[in-house]
């Protein structure tokens, strides 16, 4: 467990190294991410490398015992080689070539591209490959899907449909280009989305969207491949940057040895309490994605502004009590973004640990107080990981799907996972937000957010966990399509309709309008979508209350084997989910609290028998904890009592009893 900084020598004048390297290694900064944004530096013209800048940067840092990641900087190709190698630019759907002047420019399938950033990694990798200081590599930065429409992805598309659907009856069949004359009678009359997407064939553009993830991935697997052959023992990891996000991550981060993750929690005063709740659900993805610890590579250290207006500046303790969360929920090392504000570029005002003005402030002290709490506690936490209680399902293709066609006004696929997150968050239950492909046996408690794609493999595999004694949550929009993004002729919940022991008998898209239902005698609010239940063999637990469905069924619940199906049939409000969790959580025996102040968070990290309580106020505003018994503060170093309160941002870790066995 260590401390880092994301540094630009090429950034700075010689002399400031030194300088910096000394203040890190008092700071207790054991680490540096360099080069990921410095192509044009390490290769000033086409075939020219020059390195030496480089090693004198990293030989002066490794003098004061800092080590060095070394970023691949395939995210911004050089001028040179745009020039020389058009085609390196993606186009846009009207064949329009994207220029530079902001990074990312490049196509992932470029031959162009794929060479010289093949040449370059092979490079960086020969002349790094035996020095102590380089630690592991980061390919490329922040990786997202470009929607590129030139002739290499068009032949691309073509040979990757082929692969997938061998002939163009299959295709046509699987898409149901029927609807609108759209029907294919040679493989040269398929392209990417030119002329945009709206309108276009649903399946076509769902699987033009799973055609740039493996663009991307394929992309990236080139240059794994050369980091691995010179570098067998060293890591190799990417740092994702955003939820929700078109690109699988799944299958961006499957070969690489763990997730890096770019975290930049909300300092604006309107988002002080959203935001780590929003936070929780991207730790907790992140660290589903292969069901390990991670990293966080890049993380807020002053008020952020290149793409938007600046943010308001990290209120005190906020760098410190963020930083803690992300440890708290699976992160082994922490990379603050960045050392020193930069001087020119795009990102001037995206602000690092010190400023323009090169007098270490406020924020620095508050950043090197934490690297001093992280070293005292790494003996401890070293080797110690976050265990959830309760799956939550999440994929990329449900919210493409969802995209690509919204169902009604108000209505998110990933708002709607965040509400439900927030709910276990809000009652101290950790939860595993996995891949809807993962393994699920184990988990008591599975909730399954509106599987609008939903195919017969994954509903048996649900159903296997319900008969073996889990209970499982189902939501509106479950069941509407296969994988190929069209609808089942059947009636919903489709696959699971089964399981759910209920179908839908008619549905209302009621978008922002607000209704109600009661459930154990209690008036709850909905939205969004309204799914009017006929009970099969289920039985009805909630019932609408106005409109024409008063009395109709809103929520069931079916006993399946050894456990439970719960169909919710309406997106209700926060309440709902919070009394609903609770009695489920009774039920099944699940550990929860429920009168943890708004905006406070707990989280433990386990390692055989012993087990470390985080308790995170992340708030501006003073709280007031109940504990079940006084705890010693291992950061502190004081007894804590029951009744515990808590300054803004204030961060506690106690160190939990053996549980009996």
């Amino acid at each position: 467990m260590r401390m880092g900084v994301d540094y630009y020598p090429e950034h700075w004048d010689r002399s400031l190294w030194e300088q910096d390297a000394k203040l890190m290694q008092e700071t207790g900064v054991s680490l540096i991410r360099v080069a990921e944004f410095a192509w044009s530096r390490l290769e000033p013209t086409e075939g020219s490398y020059d390195f030496t800048w480089l090693d004198d940067a990293i030989d002066t840092f490794a003098k004061r015992g800092i080590q060095v990641v070394i970023g691949t900087p395939t995210c911004t190709p050089p001028n040179w080689l745009v020039n020389a190698y058009p085609d390196v630019l993606p186009r846009d759907e009207k064949l329009h070539p994207r220029y530079p002047g902001i990074r990312g420019h490049r196509c992932y399938n470029s031959p162009s591209m794929r060479h010289y950033s093949a040449l370059i990694v092979e490079k960086l990798a020969l002349h790094y490959a035996n020095n102590p200081a380089v630690i592991g590599w980061q390919t490329d930065n922040e990786f997202s899907l470009n929607e590129c429409n030139c002739e290499h992805c068009n032949a691309r598309f073509r040979t990757w449909l082929q692969e997938k659907y061998d002939s163009i009856e299959a295709i046509n069949a699987a898409w149901g280009t029927v609807v609108w004359s759209g029907e294919y009678s040679d493989w040269s009359q398929i392209t990417t989305p030119l002329g945009g997407m709206n309108h276009k064939n649903p399946s076509f553009v769902l699987d033009y969207k799973r055609f740039e993830t493996d663009s991307v991935v394929e992309f990236q697997q080139l240059q794994l491949n050369i980091l691995k052959k010179h570098f067998p023992n060293h890591f190799v990891t990417h740092n994702i940057w955003s939820y929700p996000m078109a690109l699988d991550y799944y299958k961006l981060c499957e070969n690489l040895d763990f997730v890096s993750l770019d975290y930049y929690p909300s300092t604006n005063p309107e988002k002080a309490e959203s935001s780590g709740y929003s936070g929780a659900l991207t730790l907790d993805l992140t660290r589903g994605i292969k069901r390990q610890n991670f990293w966080i590579m890049e993380t807020i250290s002053g008020p952020p502004g290149c793409w938007m207006p600046m943010w308001r500046t990290p209120h005190p303790g906020f760098i410190r009590a963020f930083a803690w969360q992300s440890i708290a929920r699976g992160a082994d090392t922490l990379v603050h973004f960045r050392w020193r504000s930069a001087p020119s570029g795009a990102e001037q005002f995206w602000h690092g640990l010190i400023d323009h003005s090169n007098v270490p402030g406020r924020r620095f002290e508050e950043y090197r107080g934490l690297c001093g709490e992280v070293r005292k506690l790494a003996p401890l936490l070293e080797g110690t990981e976050v265990r959830g209680e309760v799956a939550i399902l999440h994929s990329h293709d449900q919210y493409n799907a969802f995209q690509i066609q919204y169902q009604v006004d108000g209505m998110d696929y990933f708002d709607n996972l965040k509400t439900i997150h927030r709910a276990f968050t809000k009652l101290g239950i950790m939860t595993d937000v996995l891949n809807e492909t993962d393994d699920l046996s184990g988990y008591k408690l599975i909730v399954a957010p509106s599987l609008f794609l939903l195919n017969p493999e994954l509903a048996s595999r649900l159903e296997t966990c319900v008969q073996n004694g889990a209970t499982l949550v189902l939501t509106p929009r479950t069941g509407v399509k296969n994988l190929n993004n069209v609808c089942w002729i059947q009636p919903l919940p489709g696959p699971l309709s089964n399981a759910a022991g209920v179908t839908v008998a008619e549905y209302d898209p009621i978008g922002r309008d607000v209704h109600h239902f009661s459930w154990q005698n209690k008036t709850y609010s909905c939205s969004q979508w309204l799914d009017i239940l006929t009970p099969q063999t289920a039985e009805s637990v909630a019932w609408y209350e106005d409109d024409f469905f008063a009395g109709k069924t809103a929520a069931t619940v079916h006993k399946f084997g050894e456990g439970e199906v719960y169909y919710l049939g309406t997106v209700p409000e926060e309440a709902f989910y919070l009394d609903f969790i609770q009695d489920a959580a009774v039920k099944l025996g699940l550990q929860f609290i429920s009168d943890l102040p708004e905006g406070v968070q707990i989280s433990t990290r386990v390692k055989g028998s012993a087990r470390y309580l985080f308790l995170m106020n992340l708030t501006r505003k003073e709280q007031t904890v109940t504990l079940d018994q006084v705890y010693y503060s291992l950061l502190n170093e004081r007894e804590i009592g029951q009744v515990l309160t808590m300054a803004p941002y204030a961060i506690e870790i106690v160190e939990l009893p053996m549980k009996n066995t």
